[in-house]
């Protein structure tokens, strides 16, 4: 890959609804970084990379950290898992990843996740019926929630166990009310909570520190930075599908607010879109597909959630879609994945626009009341039907898969610069 821009900052952000293969991308790239940061989400991402056969399913700990001599950052925008990061960072151990304090870094006054918030998630879902929106159930939203609404307890106050204790003896009563009263459910205890999380407090104290204060050193020092999202930009918690969207701000934006940088500080965009789309959950999806072949792309995709295990819905690209996303990220160019998955299409088809009310629209509409009427309009090309997996290089792409690529940076208006054909960490073509 071309190295011409590795001094560049670089925001890494996924153009759909998640999955496009943002953890592979992140750990190709990295060779050419100093510092990986996760600046929003939580322990319902699922970053997959897969090097030398071995496949690492990262949910918390940046992509990064697959690589030596990196500098992994989770930022305070991010909610964290406590348990879920101490049993990513055993398993990691496991694999002779090392994880240490000079290389792993947790900010002081990121917002933890507690039991509360997972069964508050689950008993939402739960309560929604038909119309639950379809979350991991990994306690996130309510997290966020609390965070918003001034109720959060940050990573900082497990070090201070008086002020702790207090802190979450009055949340957790408050919850309880909740879970007694609203949904007739057992109630927590705190002491219990308290006990587990102090527990915690002492495995994670070595990687926690002022992140504000090293990410604002490591500007200075010039240091190259590479800033990952999790989920997608449609699922972004003001651009997204509202309401069939995570709780934080997926977008570029959302870098600066969940890493607390300058945002002139990240000098580069750069977008990751599947060559199919996909989503997981309920919302909208015009361009999917409920038959044989929606079938055929889940399972040569390995389309299933790395953190539920839930099936992905799969269908057309939607370059609405997409390029909305461009729009609301500033991207300038992308990475491709998965083009191997439609090797075997005769006919391949691109969602150009969505017709309800007689009318045609190729701009991304806002109106939910809209979209249950919404029906897409398809571009046809003529698919490649040659295996392009062990493409190693642009003069190796066949002409179909070629025209393909073009169109979509044609109708996308954005550089293609890297394509993915494959799972592994050497399965990539460079473009530019």
């Amino acid at each position: 890959m071309d190295r011409s821009n590795s001094g560049l900052n670089t925001c890494l952000v996924g153009l759909q609804w998640g999955d496009e293969g943002k953890g592979k991308i992140v750990d190709i790239l990295t060779e050419s970084f100093d510092i990986i940061v996760r600046y929003q989400g939580g322990s319902n991402a699922g970053h997959t990379v897969v090097v030398n056969n071995e496949k690492f399913v990262l949910h918390l700990i940046p992509s990064g950290i697959l690589r030596k001599n990196k500098m992994c950052v989770i930022g305070s925008g991010v909610v964290l898992d406590p348990r879920q990061l101490l049993e990513e960072i055993a398993g990691l151990r496991e694999k002779n990843v090392e994880i240490r304090s000079d290389n792993f870094r947790v900010s002081e006054i990121a917002h933890l996740v507690f039991p509360y918030h997972k069964k508050l998630d689950e008993l939402s879902e739960s309560e929604k019926g038909d119309e639950k929106i379809g979350t991991t159930r990994k306690g996130i939203g309510p997290c966020y929630a609390d965070k918003m609404a001034r109720n959060g307890i940050r990573v900082s106050d497990l070090f201070h166990p008086e002020h702790f204790k207090q802190r979450l003896k009055k949340v957790v009563e408050e919850k309880n009310k909740i879970f007694v009263r609203l949904f007739d459910a057992d109630a927590l205890s705190w002491n219990e909570i308290y006990d587990e999380y102090c527990g915690y407090a002492e495995q994670i104290k070595p990687f926690v520190c002022n992140t504000v204060a090293f990410m604002d050193s490591a500007v200075k020092a010039r240091k190259k930075i590479l800033f990952e999202g999790a989920q997608g930009s449609m699922l972004d918690v003001d651009f997204g599908t509202y309401p069939f969207i995570t709780s934080s701000s997926v977008t570029a934006g959302g870098a600066a607010v969940g890493v607390g940088i300058c945002p002139k500080q990240i000098h580069k965009i750069l977008g990751v879109m599947k060559s199919y789309t996909t989503r997981v959950g309920s919302g909208p999806f015009p361009s999917e597909l409920n038959d044989e072949l929606g079938n055929h792309l889940r399972e040569k995709g390995g389309e299933y959630g790395a953190t539920t295990g839930r099936p992905r819905r799969c269908g057309w690209f939607d370059a609405v879609a997409v390029k909305h996303a461009i729009m609301i990220n500033g991207a300038e160019s992308a990475v491709l994945t998965k083009l191997d998955v439609l090797d075997e299409q005769k006919t391949i088809k691109i969602c150009v626009g969505y017709k309800f009310d007689n009318k045609v629209y190729d701009v991304f509409p806002t109106d939910l009341a809209a979209w249950p009427e919404c029906q897409p309009i398809y571009k046809e090309m003529p698919g490649w039907q040659k295996d392009t997996s062990k493409m190693r290089d642009r003069n190796d792409i066949p002409s179909h898969a070629k025209g393909y690529i073009d169109a979509l940076e044609k109708i996308l208006g954005i550089r293609i610069e890297m394509l993915s054909v494959g799972p592994d960490r050497g399965q990539v073509v460079s473009l530019v």
